[in-house]
């Protein structure tokens, strides 16, 4: 039909992001892995900024996603890099001027980031114009591809009027000055309609569809006509003064266009005089098109097809209709309807990006963030729980007052529909099976849990014990940690975890005893619909009051609590939907100010985000509340219309129950379920626990080995016997055979018969020895003196021997000292196969890798729950 418009690319100087970016990088992060990553990423920036303007770029979508993902880019690196100090200058020319004969075409250099993203977003909105103008309009797959990128196009453009003063903070080129950008924004639109346009008359669509649409795009390309002409500096642009034309030609032909399908739509509605006024307008607009913009547009087709049905239609007028041709100020105007809008940017634009610099975010930001999610976290579960809990109260005031069952059975003799329902699902939900073996898993799992901390304990008790021993054995010596003392944390945690156990076994049994109350009423309503109706008692209470104003009343409140519930459940996942990331305020922040005021960024970003919810959760919760109070006083009168009725008084006991289960079935299940997964987290909890008391008590164990080892050589290295005062007499004896004094001969007493043999020479007695001395020494044969036989005298029970002779020496066969027998340490691991795992004990000597006594045990939290029936860590 007609050429459509194209906007052409800036053009950018290159420049040299590497240097100022890596020098930023390097002054502000230390050496290491995230340096060298922040360098990487510094280089593929720049080789993505030459992809993207270093070079000619093909009319492909390959192309623009290059300028998208560079883009997108810049977007993410802008809060990162303070590129005010970089002194980095960006250079675009003006894509329009074309330079003059004694000079260079408009440029402009600015050192904002600002600058580079508007510019590149002129250039993401041309090359989209330059592919939506290369496609083939014959197909349909042409068409969605046009009408896309001229969306997009339109919309980076509409985006660059609205940021781009703010964003330059002076007086941009006027390629990207407000007026000219908002011109081509419309003109983009334009043409997006008119695709539109193209592709319902190839489906075939309804005329009065068709001529709305042209019509349409015949005022769009009015408005951008209206905007060249209007604006002072656009028609100095040469390439202005060629779109001109092709916008008038385009707003002649889409008028003409509409009037031609409005035509025929007044032929269908047997307005023949009108169909050949519209047709004749649409003539004249077609040769104001043809004789001002030939050159421009081609409307032979367009013009051929009017001229043919303006001769039919006045071929049957003419003897046929005799109808009145209308002026064309008379006729009725033709109704619009647009099926385009501006693509807004939203980044990432590119569904490919990656953000180069993702872990490019301070300590101060990761810690602001957390809190903030914190914050939001509390936040949402505030919300959810206060819905959540206004529910339980419905479900509970309506349950105790037989709602809607009550009135669902005013014939006495059927099943209500309410009961049906959840009867359906407690057997959509496993009936009493699934329960049973739930409640029944729980006991294993419990046992499993406290056989894991029985263990642990015991393996800290039997290593006190042992260590208890010790102490008490060697007493001073012993002089290591006490175990006791040690263990106070580990069993400070472990009687924690006992406690926890406790508190979930009393909630087992709550499960338990609920179910047992409710299992008969549970078990009905798995049954089947015939034998839930025998079940229940009938009665004819109440027919009197089918259609009575109280049943009227109650059903109509009833109908609008159940609004209220579903309002609800639909806040809950908007709610839950929400989201949203602080990092950029926070590295905005810290960028101006030097600091993050987190609490005062939050609570603005939740009021924005939470408000709105926050209030309509409110409401909803006083229209519940003020209902609930309704339905009651509702209730009170229709319950006096039945009191008369005894048979139907134990039918909706009946029902009440059962209204009664099923809630308790949804209670209990959701209990045990939750138990079993306390259960098992609880587990892995304890294995942990488990696992640090059998490291620190096999520390404890190769201490006490080293410990005893040192003991037995200190032992060893003691005197086997305390010395001996030598008699005075014996103090200057000559030696034997050298004439003097014989030395008086020892007596010694012997329990075996004295045997005659020769004096043996003299020696000195055996010295005292303790009992436990004694009792450790080797037997050592004596020899048989020949003058006594009388039984040994006792030993005094202190003070050391007065025996003639000097010291008694040791030697071969009567040791010296006292070795400590393998009976002493029983815990010698040396026969295990077990890895030596240190541990330092507070006030010993540190092992290597042991871990610190002080801290408790870290072990993970449960998850957070909401209103959780089982005990939390």
């Amino acid at each position: 039909m007609a050429t459509f418009i194209s906007v052409p690319l800036k053009k950018s100087s290159e420049v040299d992001l590497v240097k100022p970016l890596s020098k930023f990088v390097t002054a502000t992060y230390p050496q290491g892995e995230e340096q060298a990553e922040y360098l990487r990423a510094v280089d593929e920036l720049n080789k993505l900024r030459k992809s993207a303007l270093g070079r000619p770029l093909d009319k492909h979508e390959s192309s623009l996603e290059i300028l998208l993902r560079y883009y997108d880019q810049l977007c993410a690196i802008e809060p990162k890099f303070p590129f005010p100090e970089l002194c980095l200058t960006f250079t675009w020319k003006d894509a329009f001027d074309k330079g003059s004969l004694f000079g260079g075409s408009v440029k402009l250099a600015l050192a904002s980031v600002g600058y580079e993203k508007t510019c590149v977003l002129f250039n993401v909105g041309a090359l989209a114009s330059q592919i939506a103008s290369e496609q083939n309009l014959d197909n349909d797959e042409g068409l969605k591809t046009a009408a896309k990128f001229y969306q997009l196009a339109s919309g980076a453009f509409a985006h660059i009027k609205d940021t781009v003063l703010s964003a330059l903070n002076r007086e941009p080129t006027m390629d990207i000055s407000p007026e000219t950008v908002g011109t081509l924004s419309q003109i983009m639109l334009s043409q997006a309609q008119e695709v539109f346009v193209l592709k319902a008359t190839a489906d075939k669509m309804k005329d009065a569809i068709v001529a709305k649409l042209a019509n349409q795009a015949a005022d769009y390309y009015g408005d951008a006509f209206k905007q060249c002409q209007y604006k002072e500096n656009l028609p100095k642009y040469f390439y202005f003064q060629e779109v001109l034309p092709v916008l008038a030609a385009k707003h002649c032909m889409m008028q003409a266009t509409a009037e031609l399908h409005q035509s025929a739509l007044a032929n269908q509605k047997k307005r023949f005089g009108e169909e050949i006024a519209r047709l004749q307008h649409a003539t004249e607009l077609v040769k104001t098109a043809a004789s001002r913009y030939d050159e421009y547009v081609n409307v032979k087709d367009l013009s051929d097809k009017i001229s043919r049905a303006l001769t039919a239609a006045k071929k049957d007028n003419d003897f046929i209709y005799h109808d009145r041709v209308p002026e064309v100020k008379d006729l009725e105007h033709i109704g619009k309807a647009s099926l385009v809008k501006a693509t807004a940017v939203q980044t990432p634009l590119s569904q490919k990006f990656t953000d180069l610099f993702e872990k490019m975010v301070p300590m101060a930001v990761q810690q602001s963030v957390s809190a903030a999610n914190s914050r939001k976290a509390d936040t949402v579960n505030r919300l959810i729980g206060s819905m959540r809990e206004a529910t339980n109260l419905c479900n509970g005031v309506l349950a105790s007052l037989n709602l809607p069952a009550a009135l669902e059975d005013l014939t006495g003799d059927a099943v209500p529909q309410s009961i049906l329902e959840k009867s359906r699902a407690v057997v959509q939900l496993g009936g009493l099976q699934s329960i049973e073996q739930l409640i029944k898993d729980l006991p294993e799992l419990l046992q499993r849990n406290r056989e894991i901390l029985d263990e642990s304990l015991k393996m800290l008790d039997d290593e006190e014990t042992t260590d208890n021993e010790l102490r008490a054995k060697f007493n001073q010596r012993w002089n290591r940690t006490p175990s006791g003392d040690l263990y106070k944390p580990l069993r400070a945690e472990g009687n924690n975890f006992r406690s926890i156990l406790d508190k979930a076994v009393q909630a087992d049994q709550v499960v338990r005893e609920r179910y047992t109350a409710h299992c008969e009423m549970i078990a009905l309503l798995c049954k089947s619909e015939n034998e839930l109706c025998a079940a229940i008692p009938s009665a004819n209470p109440a027919k009197t009051l089918q259609g009575s104003e109280v049943v009227n009343v109650l059903r109509a409140q009833l109908a609008q609590l159940d609004e209220v519930k579903r309002e609800r459940e639909v806040l809950e996942g908007e709610v839950k939907s929400v989201t949203f990331d602080m990092t950029t305020k926070f590295l905005t922040a810290l960028a101006q100010d030097g600091a993050i005021n987190e609490e005062a960024l939050t609570a603005s970003e939740l009021e924005t985000r939470y408000g709105s919810h926050t209030q309509r959760c409110q409401q909803n919760l006083r229209r519940q509340e003020e209902l609930l109070s309704q339905i009651q006083v509702s209730h009170q009168e229709f319950s006096a219309l039945k009191q008369s009725n005894s048979e139907a008084n134990n039918r909706e006991e009946v029902l009440k129950k059962l209204a009664s289960a099923h809630d308790s079935y949804i209670e209990i299940s959701s209990n045990i379920r939750e138990g079993t997964k306390f259960y098992n987290d609880l587990t892995e909890i304890l294995l942990k626990f488990q696992n640090k008391c059998s490291d620190i008590v096999f520390a404890r164990k190769t201490e006490r080995d080293e410990l005893l080892k040192e003991l037995q050589q200190s032992i060893a290295r003691e005197p086997s016997a305390p010395s001996f005062n030598v008699p005075s007499y014996q103090s200057n004896t000559p030696a034997p055979g050298l004439g003097g004094p014989t030395p008086a001969p020892r007596t010694v007493f012997t329990q075996q018969p004295p045997q005659a043999k020769p004096q043996p020479p003299a020696r000195p007695p055996p010295p005292n020895m303790t009992p436990q001395a004694a009792s450790a020494a080797a037997p050592v044969s004596t020899p048989v003196a020949p003058s006594s036989t009388n039984p040994p005298p006792v030993a005094p029970p202190t003070g050391p021997s007065q025996a003639q002779g000097p010291p008694y020496p040791s030697y071969q066969g009567y040791p010296g000292y006292y070795q400590m027998p393998m009976a002493y340490n029983p815990y010698a691991y040396g026969q295990f196969n077990m890895p030596y795992m240190p541990y330092q004990a507070q006030g010993q000597a540190g092992y290597p890798g042991g871990p610190p006594t002080q801290q408790p045990y870290p072990y993970p939290q449960q998850p957070p729950q909401q209103q959780p029936y089982y005990p939390q860590q």
